[in-house]
């Protein structure tokens, strides 16, 4: 049985989420059912949500506590104690509109006084999480910033930001940054966790095990965390120590490393197809990496061994490291399969990307498929099974993880996964793939994301898909 590009998705579950993931289950703040603003007179801390607990088979006690709002209860006795009284009061009522007016017409004069002006930072800031709750980052992060402004010794407000900033990947969110940050707030593990990304995504390995280390330090007692956060630093540590020996090549967004002269030839082909995949795919799909991609070429033999894949796999996009494996040993004896492997695993990587932290969003039929059209991977053979007698799986069992289906449901999820999605771009269009993948990176279920886009239900989908197949038995 000839089975592609598959390993991503059955790559044991430490490695299926990278660390923007870390961040979403774990260290993003999250917001309690009433408002916090009913105890004005507390400093309110928000906790992790018991959905974000994805490796505990129980409820947990919240081990990581978020300070997001601020008490803004004692108000600078001065001149404009009457008028910052009703601003704090228009928040904590919810007006947010009308308290950003209030705020945006303060006399210049407020903002002069050391004193009521870090007050004004807190009125900011408080303003723009009740911003991020009823319209999310991108509406929010403005707020942080004049709040920041403001007030550049408050970690609090220095911390919003900088999560604003993650979430958008604002490149606002630099090194010096970050650094500044670990030292107006040493105990929090979240700077540390964002400078190891930005690290990572320089191919700075050692520096990216360093913060992580600091990460789990600050992670508090939830074992799971430590855990997880352990074997990604492992991870980590052990591909440095794997690529070190290895020749680099650089292009303008890929780097290919190799072993030495054997793959000098390899990895100047590698580049030239990856390249023009980044043109032409990224123009289909509206979207180019934001980051260099890494491409590491392994010797055919020892493929397995050194990325842990199974025998029948053609290569690898690993989602932890952002980094594609090739075995590419004699790889030029067929460069029609090179190119389309290399192009297969591209398109995981966009759209790994793209989506960031929502990458588990995606259907795996959708991410396949999309994988397979957009590379032009065409199955030759494709057309030709669909013609026989097989079971039809439904889309909706084949939207999570594929390992553990037979061979044969494996190869009948891959071609159904294909055909779908070649029948969902001829018949919608390009454009509204993109639209489904904008509303599946906000979090929307694909079935409301489809009926919003599509004007039509995901059964309704699915049944007009069938219809357009030739006969064949579907399984319940």
């Amino acid at each position: 049985m000839y089975r592609r590009n598959i390993f991503h998705i059955l790559y044991p579950v430490a490695c299926l989420i990278g660390l923007f993931v870390v961040y979403q289950a774990w260290f993003k703040p999250t917001y309690l059912p009433t408002s916090p603003l009913d105890q004005p007179n507390t400093v309110v801390e928000d906790f992790q949500s018991e959905a974000h607990k994805p490796l505990h088979e129980g409820p947990l006690e919240p081990e990581q506590k978020h300070t997001r709002l601020i008490d803004p209860s004692v108000i600078p006795k001065t001149s404009h104690h009457e008028l910052l009284e009703v601003i704090r009061d228009e928040i904590e009522k919810g007006h947010i509109d009308t308290t950003e007016a209030k705020l945006a017409d303060l006399p210049i004069a407020i903002t002069h006084n050391d004193t009521t002006r870090r007050y004004v930072a807190i009125l900011w800031n408080n303003l723009g999480i009740q911003q991020e709750k009823t319209g999310g980052t991108a509406v929010s992060i403005k707020t942080f910033k004049k709040a920041a402004s403001l007030d550049a010794k408050n970690s609090v407000i220095q911390l919003n930001l900088a999560h604003a900033y993650w979430e958008l990947r604002d490149p606002a969110m630099t090194q010096d940054f970050l650094e500044h940050l670990t030292v107006l707030a040493p105990e929090e593990p979240f700077p540390h966790l964002a400078l190891a990304n930005l690290f990572q995504e320089r191919d700075q390995l050692g520096e990216a095990a360093h913060h992580l280390d600091h990460a789990i330090a600050r992670a508090g007692n939830d074992l799971a965390v430590q855990s997880y956060l352990q074997t990604v630093t492992a991870k980590v540590r052990g591909t440095e120590k794997s690529e070190t020996r290895l020749t680099s090549r650089g292009s303008t967004h890929f780097t290919v490393k190799f072993d030495g002269d054997a793959d000098q030839t390899t990895s100047v082909a590698v580049l030239e197809i990856l390249e023009e995949a980044y043109r032409e795919i990224g123009q289909k799909i509206g979207h180019f990496p934001s980051k260099t991609i890494v491409v590491v070429l392994h010797a055919k033999s020892l493929f397995q061994s050194a990325t842990g894949s199974p025998v029948w796999a053609d290569g690898l996009f690993d989602p932890v490291l952002g980094r594609i494996h090739v075995p590419a040993q004699d790889a030029l004896a067929d460069h029609a399969w090179l190119k389309r492997v290399l192009r297969h695993e591209f398109v995981h990587a966009l759209l790994h990307d793209e989506l960031g932290s929502a990458g588990s969003a995606i259907p795996t039929w959708l991410n396949e498929g999309l994988a397979m059209e957009l590379s032009g991977d065409r199955w030759s053979d494709l057309d030709q099974i669909m013609k026989q007698e097989f079971t039809l799986i439904p889309l909706p069992a084949l939207e999570g993880d594929w390992g553990g289906l037979s061979s044969d449901a494996a190869t009948v999820a891959y071609l159904e996964a294909n055909s779908a999605v070649h029948y969902l771009i001829d018949r919608f269009g390009m454009s509204r793939v993109r639209e489904l993948l904008v509303h599946l990176k906000a979090r929307q279920a694909l079935s409301a994301a489809m009926q919003s886009q599509l004007s039509l239900s995901y059964e309704q989908f699915q049944s007009r898909w069938e219809d357009q197949l030739p006969h064949h038995e579907q399984k319940g």
